[in-house]
């Protein structure tokens, strides 16, 4: 089969075998915001086009390629929901005089207690990829990145979940704010980085919090380096305050860097964490292909 993970600025498809084993990768810059036209058929043909001259099938696509900016927009999966719901609702689109078909994996849709709605859209393929590390149970995912989803599976399905735009704040912060004039990016500060957890517990707020970044680095106590480093745990910080994760395990599915900052900010709030396989989304879309079955 063909894994195909299309977010909205990274395109990386795979080639898998029988058993589930990738024997060919390839990676591009061709997120859905740099297809022009909607030509997203093009793309895909420009990449792994000799795949399917070689008869390699189904292809199935998961991330914002199935999001409304997308090739088309794969209606949403209302939680609780497991790899069957989600193999159910696999769209396809078409194209080309041979009648080529792909196969997009739809996203997840929520409420929460208030009524409020949440989504996620190619998380659930990372998710359906390590159900049979996680087990039977009750577990609580953590997925950080630009929007950070902390996510609860029961049992093989996933019953809720929340997003927390921490990594997009950041970067607006950083790129876009007053409090990134007086910031430079020097890399890991360990120190900086347990001064910004700790400061997210204390009272204020976030909104006050923020501004003393700004006051601390006028009055020379808080330097360039330390508060990029600063302000990644302060918002980390009141990311798992506001979440309040009590007992059990964490599992973290996050890339490297990411998940060694969640995973020390965890277990400074006491927390007992796992790290699960970053390329989870590879196996979550081959298990979805092994259960489209005859759709396929």
């Amino acid at each position: 089969m063909i894994a195909v993970d299309w977010g909205t600025t990274s395109f990386r498809a795979y080639r898998i075998d029988a058993a589930g084993i990738v024997v060919d990768k390839r990676e591009a810059p061709l997120g859905i915001l740099a297809i022009k036209e909607q030509r997203f058929a093009e793309a895909l043909e420009s990449q792994v086009g000799d795949w399917i001259e070689a008869g390699v099938h189904p292809i199935v696509m998961s991330g914002m390629i199935g999001s409304r900016q997308g090739w088309r927009e794969q209606a949403y999966v209302r939680c609780p929901a497991g790899p069957d719901e989600l193999a159910a609702k696999l769209g396809s689109v078409t194209w080309g005089m041979q009648g080529r078909k792909a196969w997009i994996v739809p996203g997840l849709i929520t409420r929460d207690a208030q009524g409020v709605h949440d989504v996620l859209r190619g998380e659930e393929t990372q998710i359906v990829g390590v159900l049979d590390d996680l087990g039977p149970g009750a577990h609580t995912l953590c997925l950080p990145g630009t929007h950070s989803k902390w996510v609860r599976v029961d049992d093989g399905r996933i019953v809720s979940f929340t997003t927390h735009m921490t990594g997009e704040l950041f970067a607006v912060l950083r790129d876009h704010s007053i409090l990134g004039r007086t910031m430079e990016n020097a890399g890991d500060i360990p120190t900086a980085f347990d001064a910004g957890l700790a400061r997210s517990k204390q009272p204020g707020g976030l909104l006050h919090h923020l501004f003393g970044v700004r006051a601390d680095s006028l009055a020379g106590t808080l330097t360039a380096e330390a508060a990029h480093e600063f302000l990644s745990g302060l918002l980390i910080g009141h990311e798992i305050t506001s979440v309040a994760p009590t007992g059990g395990t964490v599992h973290i599915l996050g890339s490297q860097a990411l998940a060694a900052r969640y995973e020390r900010a965890l277990s400074g709030a006491g927390c007992r964490t796992h790290v699960l396989d970053p390329d989870a989304a590879v196996r979550g879309l081959f298990r979805l292909a092994t259960a489209l079955g005859r759709k396929a």
